[in-house]
């Protein structure tokens, strides 16, 4: 940045070349150079324009061929993605209708495996019950057997005197004695 400002402050301080006016000196002109120079260029510049010219409509006609033939091959991808695409859009479909139908299956076979189940449990539900009321009917036969008992107990011990007691257990003795005697 600092030699471009420099540089504008050097302008100012060359010295001025005089006053402006035409120079009609030929060789301080170098009119003939430049014109041997400007017909040279066009001379061989023809040429050289000529196979620049061929080079670069060669290489845009180059250019433009293999661009045509990457459209080609670019638009039978296109088509064999659309094919594919179609295919897959296709197989979805398909896993969709029997994604549904498998889980409309599944959910049929939830409820009924629940419906089974809950069967189930009613019928141990049942059973359990049943079950509970034996053992309640049993309690209460055997509580009121033994409360039975123990009132019979009561009856024959408040009934019976001893001697009377005696003669009962001799002649139940005696009773089984004879049953002995039979079965020998």
């Amino acid at each position: 940045m600092k030699n471009l400002t420099d540089s504008f402050v050097y302008l100012g301080h060359w010295p001025s070349a005089g006053s402006f006016g035409f120079n009609t000196d030929i060789l301080a002109t170098n009119p003939i150079n430049l014109s041997v120079v400007f017909g040279v260029l066009i001379f061989y510049g023809k040429g050289v324009l000529n196979d620049l010219l061929d080079n670069r409509k060669q290489r845009i006609l180059s250019t433009i061929r293999n661009s045509e033939e990457l459209r080609e091959g670019a638009i039978e991808q296109l088509e064999n993605a659309r094919a594919r695409l179609r295919k897959v859009e296709m197989e979805a479909d398909q896993f969709r209708v029997n994604g549904y139908s498998e889980i409309e299956r599944e959910k049929f076979n939830l409820i009924n495996s629940t419906y089974k189940t809950l069967q189930q449990l009613e019928n141990y539900k049942n059973e359990t019950i049943h079950f509970e009321q034996q053992r309640a009917i049993n309690q209460v036969r055997q509580q009121v057997f033994q409360q039975a008992l123990q009132g019979a107990i009561g009856t024959l011990n408040s009934c019976l005197s001893n001697e009377l007691h005696l003669r009962t257990i001799n002649a139940n003795i005696g009773m089984f004695g004879t049953m002995k005697e039979i079965t020998d």
